[in-house]
């Protein structure tokens, strides 16, 4: 089994800055992407940044600029670094993976969130 932990997430004013960090451990071969998403009250969960591999990322247009998703595969860990952050950053925020076992396809997985909360 796979397990995505994540840690980082907090409270923090507006402006400020906070880093994100995913690990995921288990029965893991190889790891294809992974990524950030983020759920706000009463809003559907949305992608925040992704990575493929080691350099091909995607943001989401309301954060380019402001944070960066980054990976170090050896610790099969994602980061994401997220400054001048905004009261609608609010949100708890879900690292996702695309995990290959040794002895199977592909397999999603999620972590169990973290909040993260801008005050203005």
């Amino acid at each position: 089994q796979v397990q995505l932990v994540e840690s980082g997430g907090g409270l923090v004013q507006a402006g400020g800055s906070l880093r994100l960090s995913c690990a995921a451990s288990g029965s893991i071969f190889s790891i294809n992407a992974m990524g950030w998403y983020r759920q706000a009250p009463g809003k559907q969960r949305e992608l925040v940044a992704r990575i493929i591999g080691g350099s091909s990322t995607n943001y989401a247009d309301s954060v380019k600029g402001r944070f960066t998703i980054s990976r170090d595969n050896a610790k099969n860990t994602v980061y994401l670094q997220m400054n001048s952050l905004k009261p609608e950053d609010t949100a708890v925020y879900y690292c996702n993976a695309d995990c290959l076992p040794p002895d199977s396809d592909y397999v999603n997985y999620w972590g169990q969130g973290t909040q993260v909360t801008v005050s203005s």
